[in-house]
């Protein structure tokens, strides 16, 4: 073959160096065949062919997807556009072993879009995320009825539809639900009972402002309340967390007794105490309030649910850490519209092994 002419010269983005964007002009040789005139063009390992992107920021863009930075950020940064980043997210595909399941799992929701949940299943042992679904629920039908068997835990929120879901595919498996959402809605009930007997009073009045101000000593655990004195300038007086919730309680009788009733049921729970946690709830749950009614009735037909949360050392928290990082990839891309593609950045973020870096100290 002979040489022939160059190329017209690409613009290769590069990495930056001493702090300046770097842009390559590549030029390629061409070369002719004497014999049949075919052209030919010259390789480099720099950028694959009837490529512009180097194989080195296409590889520093999948390390930055891996991290939780916006694509706009990525591109601006490595002087490309934001196609050529999401054209690198998009090379990327997930796969699923259909031929093992985890013995304990994770499931729960996170917004996808306003009004829009999407589902997410968790290995709670690696925190590897199993499946990420946009309100498919046959997901899992796709493993079979032997891989499926082998699940011994499901953890997961009080969100009822998920219950008969979880027993129809996973025939041997506990669902254990979250400790934190149980007190939860206990808190959630107290609360309101306060805001209710606090809307009896006068807007003006000292118990009004009292009951509004100190509202988070009623929420807390009586047990940790502060013994030390300070100024408050609702009762114009020294006082400790401790005397503020007497003074509080002592406005009504109904939320002394509720308040009391709550703080049992709180201490019974943390020291997993599950008979008499039940109980408590069977002898008062036709004098409480409708508010603890409610609760109270959802406990009891959650009842085997609530003693495996508190018999087994299990919960959501893993994957609730997981949402809140999600959460921080979607804020800071501004929300994504395709789902596809927010699927593959959590999976690329959460998902990808990434090799420990050992650092070597200079010989001075």
């Amino acid at each position: 073959m002979a040489k022939y002419d160059f190329q017209k010269p690409c613009k290769i983005p590069y990495l930056e160096m001493v702090g300046y964007k770097v842009l390559i002009h590549l030029k390629k040789r061409r070369f002719k065949c004497k014999a049949c005139g075919k052209m030919a063009v010259a390789k480099t390992s720099l950028v694959r062919e009837n490529h512009q992107i180097p194989n080195i920021v296409n590889l520093k863009i999948t390390k930055k997807l891996m991290s939780r930075e916006a694509m706009s950020n990525i591109a601006s940064d490595l002087a490309v556009s934001v196609s050529t980043v999401y054209r690198q997210l998009n090379r990327f595909e997930s796969k699923t072993d259909l031929s093992r399941l985890p013995e304990t799992m994770s499931w729960d929701e996170y917004a996808f879009k306003k009004g829009k949940m999407s589902f997410i299943a968790q290995d709670y042992d690696s925190n590897k995320i199993i499946a990420i679904l946009d309100g498919r629920r046959n997901h899992f039908l796709r493993y079979s009825h032997k891989v499926r068997s082998r699940v011994k835990v499901i953890t997961m929120d009080m969100f009822s539809p998920y219950y008969e879901l979880a027993k129809s595919l996973f025939p041997k498996a506990k669902i254990v639900l979250d400790r934190f959402h149980i007190v939860q809605n206990l808190s959630r009930a107290m609360n309101k009972l306060r805001v209710q007997i606090m809307n009896q009073f006068d807007r003006k009045s000292h118990e009004y402002k009292a009951l509004k101000r100190y509202w988070k000593l009623i929420q807390q655990d009586s047990r940790k309340l502060s013994s030390k004195r300070f100024y408050r300038p609702t009762f114009r007086m020294h006082l400790t967390n401790k005397e503020i919730v007497q003074r509080l309680l002592s406005y009504s009788d109904a939320l002394k007794k509720h308040y009391e009733l709550y703080q049992l049921l709180l201490f019974h729970f943390q020291e997993k105490n599950s008979q008499t946690f039940f109980d408590l709830i069977q002898e008062n749950k036709k004098t409480v309030d409708p508010l603890f009614q409610t609760v109270f009735k959802t406990f009891i037909k959650d009842k085997k649910k609530i003693i495996n949360a508190l018999e087994l050392p299990y919960s959501n928290a893993k994957l609730e850490a997981t949402n809140n990082l999600i959460k921080v990839i979607k804020r800071n891309a501004f929300g994504f519209r395709n789902f596809e593609n927010f699927k593959k950045r959590i999976l690329l973020a959460l998902n990808a092994t990434k090799e420990r870096t050992i650092l070597i100290l200079s010989r001075a």
